[in-house]
């Protein structure tokens, strides 16, 4: 990377604004320009001009396919790469790139998770290209993003529900700004910048782990001496071999226009963080789509495997998502920036009780918004936010609130410098707030950061669940000034509603802490521990009036997307319990049972020999001890996998609950007691120490 020019690095492969503006006729581009920016429909009109100035940008970058690149309901990226080919003539292929082949594609949807939307047989589906959003080369192949719609029209995709939020939120944040004087803002959309951890683990060591393979994480494993109790690995130095892969990482981002800008070790040992600038929800969407594939792709070409799930390792801290969120202008301003006087600044108070009063009314549809099978074994955990939704604002900030609602006077607050007691060092101003790294929905300054979504999972949900339960906040209370006579006053009004009313969102201490949990029931905040249960929030008829409300989903979108989820849980735990059942059948326990076999022989030549070994006798015996544990473990497991009948979604969602919190969670108990007897050489796969160290 030493010799490489950044700026001309950046974005080199990306149909932005700059090749747009220097290659489209003028008129073309501020079609665009508009549709993208000014949220104006689509005009038909501009996509063959747009198609073959693209498809020449794309083959002068050695492009030869191009693909219509969607989201599905999967959590992966999926689309059918099509040569750039149609026809030939006198032995020359005739290069064709129309504008109806970049607007519309026609993928087979028969394989992609509909949720009752559409039958098998129905296989038709349609990906339709966002503007939006820029496209790029990657490769041979140039990368069109586009929604993906069952032939009725129903999102059957991450990005399409997006799309629909920010429509809902611009609407109701300009109602509220004109309400407010606000008469040059042209439009207001969320912003957000994701924080993404993972693991890399050594790709050799990785290739002889099934449960890594099939399932992403580790189904069983002894905890190694040392974890992170030394607290010595984060910001900790990099190793040469991972920061030869972070560089290469960083150039294949930015060559795509991915603003990746922070990257460090986290608190587990092998654990790491990369994070990018922010950037409009669906963009920011799609760009943690391009930057947890490339992660998976470059950590093959350095020997590594790339860990994307939410608890690779038991006992080791899990990887989140960290999702911030916030609201600007098209002037650039931040409707969430508090300014030097917050009390005196309607509109921030305004926006600030919008994000409370929706994050308190639907708690659950954020829980929901953060379900995945592998952040059940996260969540909870002193290490993540708890299950239980809350927001930090930090004590000066909820004392501004406090004062504004009840019409208390707020003493004027100094702003304090940091004293180190060191002359040379520079003073440094304090931040209004601590942070508070235990809290699910924390207020950093500007934005909020919702720390409760899990690794592996698309923020395509996590965004439009928060736009739209904001979106629809902001519509009652641009009603409720609508009507009243003096806006002024039903500004401090709704202020103090929220104060009173929803108040009780707000907790600024340790989220971790047992006294918590019970303070949060008496306050009446849900606490949904794992995936099956947070499912049915999207059935739930307030929340289906509420999507219906904003256009978000329709009550058959609400209906397909729960299915769908209770459907991945129970088929995600199905495969781990089969892969559970075939590596202890097949390796754990005939390695332990081959091992006792050599110790119980050693011990039989001794005492023929009249040496008797107290050591080797007792290890035989706790090993045959703790094989028939597991052994019968192992039985239990399979006689419920194969009792359970399928009945509705959440019922077998339910039942699989049951069965990984009991059957394969003794299983696993019992197989690292044997990990712990067994001698290295013996046992059939690597350990944690090897995973988590060996790098």
């Amino acid at each position: 990377m030493a010799n490489f020019n950044m700026k001309e690095l950046f974005g080199s492969h990306l149909f932005d604004d700059r090749i747009m503006r220097a290659k489209l006729p003028e008129d073309v581009y501020e079609c665009l320009r508009a549709i993208r920016d000014d949220g104006r429909e689509w005009d038909p009109a501009v996509a063959d001009v747009v198609a073959e100035v693209m498809k020449n940008w794309a083959m002068e970058l050695g492009a030869t396919h191009y693909v219509h690149w969607f989201s599905p309901m999967t959590g992966t990226n999926s689309g059918k790469h099509e040569a750039f080919i149609d026809g030939v003539e006198y032995g020359q292929p005739l290069l064709s790139f129309s504008g109806k082949m970049l607007s519309k594609g026609e993928p087979d949807a028969s394989s992609f998770p509909s949720g009752g939307l559409r039958a098998t047989f129905e296989a038709r589906g349609y990906t339709t290209w966002d503007p939006t959003s820029p496209a790029f080369v990657l490769g041979t192949t140039l990368y069109i993003p586009t929604a993906f719609c069952a032939y009725t029209g129903e999102a059957l995709d991450q990005k399409t529900p997006v799309l629909r939020s920010m429509q809902a939120l611009n609407k109701q944040a300009l109602r509220v700004l004109r309400l407010l004087g606000d008469t040059t803002t042209v439009s207001v959309r969320p912003t957000v910048g994701a924080e993404q951890e993972y693991f890399l683990v050594d790709k050799a060591l990785f290739d002889r782990r099934l449960d890594l393979k099939v399932c992403g994480h580790t189904l069983m494993g002894a905890r190694p001496p040392k974890g992170q109790e030394l607290e010595d690995h984060y910001y900790g130095s990099i190793c040469e071999r991972v920061r030869a892969f972070m560089r290469e990482l960083d150039e294949e981002l930015w060559r795509l226009g991915v603003p990746a800008k922070t990257e460090h070790n986290e608190v587990a040992p092998g654990q790491y963080e990369l994070a990018s600038v922010f950037s409009s929800a669906n963009i920011a969407c799609d760009h943690n789509q391009i930057m947890m594939e490339l992660m998976r792709k470059v950590a093959l070409r350095h020997g590594f495997a790339c860990l994307l799930h939410e608890k690779p390792f038991a006992g080791v801290n899990g990887s989140g998502k960290h999702n911030n969120w916030s609201l600007c202008t098209d002037r650039g301003e931040n409707l969430l920036k508090p300014g030097k006087n917050p009390a005196a600044n309607p509109r921030f108070l305004l926006f600030l009780c919008a994000v409370l009063e929706a994050v308190d009314r639907h708690a659950d549809l954020l829980r929901l918004a953060a379900s995945c099978p592998g952040n059940d074994d996260r969540l909870g955990g002193n290490e993540a936010p708890p299950a239980i939704v809350s927001v930090f604002l930090g004590e000066p900030l909820t004392r501004v609130l406090e004062s504004v609602a009840t019409s208390h006077t707020l003493p004027a607050e100094e702003r304090k410098q940091l004293l180190t007691g060191v002359k040379s060092l520079p003073l440094v101003t304090l931040d209004d707030s601590d942070r508070n790294r235990t809290s699910p929905f924390a207020f950093t300054g500007n934005k909020f950061e919702f720390r409760m979504v899990g690794s592996s999972q698309s923020i395509g949900l996590v965004n439009a669940v928060v736009g739209g339960i904001v979106a629809d906040t902001l519509r009652s209370y641009a009603d409720a000034l609508e009507a009243a006579d003096n806006r002024g006053a039903e500004v401090a009004n709704l202020v103090r509603r929220c104060w009173e009313e929803h108040g009780r969102i707000i907790f600024n201490g340790n989220n971790y802490s047992a006294e918590w949990a019970a303070e949060a029931v008496k306050r009446g905040l849900p606490n949904i521990d794992h995936m099956a249960a947070a499912a049915g929030a999207f059935i739930d008829p307030q929340n289906i009036e509420l999507f219906t409300r904003t256009k978000i989903f329709t009550p058959g979108e609400c209906q397909s997307r729960c299915e769908i989820l209770l459907e991945r849980y129970s088929k995600t735990t199905h495969i781990e319990a089969l892969t559970m059942l075939e590596m202890t059948s097949r390796n754990v326990l005939p390695a332990c049972i081959t091992f006792m076999g050599s110790i119980a022989q050693s011990s039989y030549y001794a005492g023929q020999e009249g040496v008797v070994s107290r050591a080797s006798v007792q290890l035989t015996k706790r090993l045959a001890e703790a094989i028939d544990r597991a052994s019968t473990a192992r039985d239990k497991l399979a006689r419920a996998v194969k009792a359970l009948k399928v009945k509705s979604a959440q019922q077998e969602a339910d039942a699989w609950y049951a069965i990984r919190t009991h059957e394969m969670a003794a299983l696993r108990t019992a197989c690292d007691v044997l990990e712990d007897l067994v001698a290295d050489s013996a046992w059939p796969m690597p350990g944690y120490s090897d995973l988590l160290y060996d790098l």
